[in-house]
């Protein structure tokens, strides 16, 4: 079995920079997203820099059996998981009650659920070949979320989870960290429905910058991994400032973010 590297929502962002990362150190790739037009673009580029080409599978994590298709299509190529990135994921801005109800439980079905059954499917295969699994969250992992509400929800689960996984599996040789990165300039943002007006700041990092800090850290066993000296104060202030202030500020910030408002459903 030739041991692969599996990166949901590798198509933009954080994603295709963590392809990229791992291709530079020599790691067979399984990339994973909706959208093949850039999955392909991305593994020729990996292939035309003298990389192991990656295979391509465009794949809705959401959909039924989507998992046992991942499966199947590894098994057919002999491949067997030594790690796995759980990237995908996305955000919607604005009031939950006024949000569409639909779009934010297919929220929690990527972020949550679909992330959650990769993470466990292939434990055997991650301790056999002394590997890990590294799952994307944010800084919002820390953070109560008035204004994304959902969203922050889902990525203090996968904080919360991927602390947990870390611990009961490290015995077995499994590497497994949480990347919670501040704000990065992607296709988030305008996919969640925000609009950015204010510049970069001290929290912003770029795509590629934490990227590579996600894989030296999930290298190196870190159990949480938040890029950016600034970024590292902001889980120590959440535990000092009162919540009540927490929320408030976060509610402003996303009120600045909105470009339209919500739908009613």
């Amino acid at each position: 079995m030739t041991a692969v590297t599996i990166i949901t929502g590798a198509s933009a962002g954080i994603g295709t920079e963590l392809a990229r990362v791992f291709a530079r150190n020599r790691h067979a790739l399984v990339l994973i997203a909706r959208r093949a037009d850039r999955l392909n673009t991305l593994a020729a580029e990996i292939a035309a820099e003298g990389r192991h080409a990656p295979m391509v599978l465009p794949l809705d994590l959401t959909a039924p059996g989507a998992l046992a298709r991942l499966s199947d299509a590894l098994a057919a190529r002999g491949l067997e998981p030594q790690y796995i990135v759980n990237n995908a994921g996305f955000g919607l801005i604005g009031p939950a009650a006024a949000l569409d109800r639909a779009a934010q439980a297919n929220m929690i079905d990527l972020n949550i659920r679909a992330l959650t059954e990769l993470s466990l499917a292939f434990v055997d295969s991650l301790a056999r070949q002394q590997g890990g699994l590294l799952n994307v969250a944010s800084l919002a992992s820390f953070l109560p979320g008035p204004g994304m509400a959902v969203y922050y929800a889902t990525k203090a689960y996968v904080l919360s989870f991927s602390e947990a996984l870390h611990h009961e599996l490290k015995s077995r040789g499994v590497r497994v960290s949480c990347l919670c990165p501040g704000p990065v300039p992607t296709e988030f943002a305008a996919r969640a429905g925000a609009i950015e007006r204010a510049p970069p700041n001290l929290l912003t990092q770029s795509a590629a910058y934490v990227a590579e800090e996600g894989y030296r850290g999930l290298l190196a066993g870190k159990r949480v991994i938040v890029p950016g000296t600034a970024n590292k104060l902001v889980p120590f202030i959440t535990r000092i400032v009162p919540r009540s202030l927490l929320l408030a500020g976060v509610a402003a910030r996303q009120r600045r973010r909105l470009s339209s408002p919500a739908p009613r459903t």
